[in-house]
Parts: structure tokens; sequence; C-alpha cells
């Protein structure tokens, strides 16, 4: 079990955070496809604005993100910097995504793809998080769960 340092009481502050980008992300591919769909461009517009809100949301989820991988060594620690590289990567194809926006012609594919790529980014970097917490016990408190466990059986 590894504690998280960067922590709000007994609640760590990097699961908390890291929801905004996810959800921003994943709703400009729904966007970006809604836009190929139809062929509004406003949709695209949309999906832009999401990947730049994703981008900053993603950036602040990080700070307390590094704060806690630089506590880990072991299993957690590799794992934990294949997490760290494939969330910065995710960042860097859609910083990409939104640059290539504003040079392509409104019917290139490529911001599609991109959003498809940086979404599956994140999804693999997600698993790696869920298997820091759920096998590795990171910012998992031990104690906290028997007690409760105790709580609950009295």
């Amino acid at each position: 079990m590894a504690e998280t340092t960067a922590r709000f009481g007994k609640h760590p502050i990097h699961p908390t955070l890291v929801v905004l980008p996810l959800g921003l992300w994943v709703a400009a591919l729904a966007f970006d496809i809604v836009a190929v769909a139809t062929g509004n461009l406003i949709w695209r517009t949309v999906a832009s604005w999401n990947i730049v809100a994703g981008i900053v949301g993603a950036l602040i989820a990080a700070v307390p993100g590094f704060i806690d991988y630089l506590k880990l060594d072991g299993r957690a620690g590799r794992l934990a910097t294949y997490h760290m590289f494939l969330n910065l990567g995710a960042v860097a194809v859609f910083a990409f995504n939104w640059y290539l926006r504003t040079r392509v012609s409104p019917e290139s594919l490529w911001p599609l793809t991109l959003s498809i790529v940086g979404v599956l980014g994140v999804m693999g970097s997600g698993w790696l998080g869920g298997e820091l917490v759920y096998v590795e016990g990171v910012g998992v408190q031990e104690e906290s769960r028997k007690e409760n466990r105790y709580r609950r059986a009295a």
C-alpha cells in the first residue's frame, strides 16, 4: 500500500481532478463524430473548445499526480511511469489536434482521427490508474478500510 501525498483530508486529489479532462475529451470525440456525420461545423468548434479545456484540466490534474508519483517505487512506480507517459502523450495528441484544426480544411478527418487516438490513450492510462489503485493499493488507507468493515459488522 502506498499512501498518496497530495490529499485533501483522507482523499487523494489526482483522481478527483482527472474526470474533467476525460469527460471533455470524450465529449470532443462525440462532437467530432456528430460534425462528420452531419457536416455541421459548429460541432467541430465545440469539440475544439472541449479539447482546449481538457488540456488545461489535464495539466492541473498532473500536478498532484506527479507529487504522488514521486513517492512510488517497485511495480507501482513502473506502472505510474507508464501512466504518466500515456497521459503526457494524450495531452500532446490533443494539443496537436487543436493546432491542426486551425490549419486543415473543415472536411479533413484528421481531427476526428486524433480525437480517437487521444481517447484510446487515456483509456489505456485509466486502466493503468485502476491497476495502481485496485491492485497496488496506491492511495488506499488499509486502516480505514478495516475500520469501516468493523463498523458495518457491528
